[in-house]
């Protein structure tokens, strides 16, 4: 039988493609964002719109909650070196929709953290979810995840709450036009500019859209066991992002010179998530590389550029950060 789910952040990239699988597999799904769905028509019309930054406490739904899936977040790091105030954002909202969960009685709480968390990783390493420590945070983003962990923690202990915590890491796929990096690099890509990457060894662990997608609803139909947990759920392969931006002008036949510079501040040159728990206790098997999850990637973002808004919105987030 269904559950019925409360989304935060359904109109991202991850929370757009979960809603649409959440109501695949037959559940009821609460959208809730701060904006409006470029994606999808139908989950913009069931949007419940709210800013997280103040209390859920007026919220009015037409049913209560089973699970909350919490992935709304400012969630970008080196944006967030920039405005640190976006990281005090993070943990405010997350101690809104705890708090709201605590108040209905909502004992079921997934929360999207982050493999920022882990700081810096030994070329090589697979990072266990136990192998993190306050001391290696690296910056105002990461400080806001770890800290939403820690309170989903403590209110697990004092007020009945089950916490799953989810570490995403460089999920990529449809519904996505940011300045993340593959955004970024494809259209950088098209119109044949340089690409900077930011340190010449930096791997990381790419996550196609629907290996994490699957990754939650294996979490939602098997809460109870899962429950006061930690996952990784990412591709538990590294990645070089030198090679990611040369396979971006291969796969687009672009004219693009790649050019390596230092890296940024406050970011992390090196993490591939060890995944064995996740097998363990949730069935979870990523199933689509970095190699093959980029055709289908750049296919869907050559179509969904054609949209005047998509196009304006990735412009502003660019021209914000100076990177036109």
């Amino acid at each position: 039988m269904g559950q019925t789910i409360l989304v935060t952040g359904s109109s991202g990239t991850v929370g757009t493609a979960l809603v649409r699988a959440l109501e695949q597999a037959g559940h009821k799904v609460i959208p809730l964002d701060l904006r409006r769905s470029y994606w999808d028509a139908r989950i913009d019309r069931r949007t419940v719109f709210h800013d997280l930054r103040r209390p859920l406490t007026g919220l009015r739904l037409r049913r209560k909650p089973d699970t909350i899936i919490h992935l709304a977040a400012n969630a970008r790091v080196h944006e967030l070196v920039l405005h640190p105030e976006q990281a005090r954002d993070n943990y405010l909202m997350t101690f809104n929709v705890l708090e709201y969960a605590r108040r209905a009685g909502i004992t079921r709480v997934c929360y999207a953290s982050s493999r920022e968390v882990y700081g810096e990783s030994r070329s090589g390493e697979r990072r266990k979810e136990e192998s993190t420590h306050v001391c290696a945070i690296k910056s105002p983003y990461t400080a806001s995840k770890y800290g939403g962990e820690a309170l989903m923690h403590a209110y697990g202990e004092c007020y009945g709450i089950q916490p799953v915590v989810v570490r995403l890491s460089n999920v990529y796929g449809r519904y996505d036009v940011s300045e993340r990096v593959i955004p970024l690099f494809i259209y950088y890509a098209r119109r044949n500019r340089e690409i900077t990457v930011f340190g010449a060894e930096k791997k990381l662990d790419f996550t196609y859209i629907d290996d994490c997608v699957g990754g939650f609803l294996r979490i939602v139909d098997r809460f109870e066991r899962s429950a006061g947990m930690t996952f990784n759920l990412s591709a538990g392969r590294g990645e070089r992002i030198l090679d990611l931006a040369r396979w971006i002008v291969e796969m687009l036949g672009s004219q693009s010179t790649v050019r390596v510079s230092e890296k940024r501040v406050g970011e992390i040159s090196s993490f591939t998530g060890d995944i064995r728990l996740a097998r363990m206790y949730l069935g979870y098997e990523p199933r689509v590389s970095l190699r093959e999850g980029l055709p289908p990637t750049i296919a869907w973002y050559l179509q969904a550029i054609r949209e005047p808004r998509v196009y304006a919105a990735q412009r502003r987030a660019l021209a914000r950060l100076g990177w036109l």
